[in-house]
């Protein structure tokens, strides 16, 4: 199955921005949706985005809907999340995920995920 890890995260202010990346192998990366979710200290982890298998749609949760953009590389076994305007709301563990392409859920759920990234750590100060 594919593996993944994820990097690219850090201590930036409001209105700043990052852009995280994840890179995967051991697996057919084009066969995937792949996702990116994060988990606030406190909190359970929640969906922010996804991409389809082919690239060519995507989505993302209201709360970060207009800011960030999801991306990927099939070629490159690549995905990305450019982060734009920051809020300190976003400050959480970010996570890269491959999601089961047989799943029947809902792929907002983390229990569409067959594969987790490391995390990475994005805090947003005031």
């Amino acid at each position: 199955q594919v593996q993944v890890v994820e990097s690219g995260g850090g201590l930036v202010q409001a209105g700043d921005s990052l852009r995280l990346a994840c890179g995967a192998w051991e697996g057919s990366f084009s066969a995937y949706p792949m996702a990116w979710f994060r988990q606030a200290p406190g909190k359970e982890r929640t969906f922010v985005a996804r991409i389809t298998w082919n690239g060519r749609n995507t989505d993302y949760a209201d709360s970060v809907k207009g800011r960030f953009t999801i991306s990927r590389d099939n070629a490159e076994n690549r995905v990305w999340l450019q982060m734009n305007s920051l809020k300190p709301e976003d400050t959480a563990v970010y996570y890269c995920a491959a999601q089961n392409p047989d799943f029947s859920g809902s792929y907002y759920s983390p229990v569409s995920v067959e594969s987790w990234g490391q995390g990475t750590e994005v805090t947003v100060s005031s």
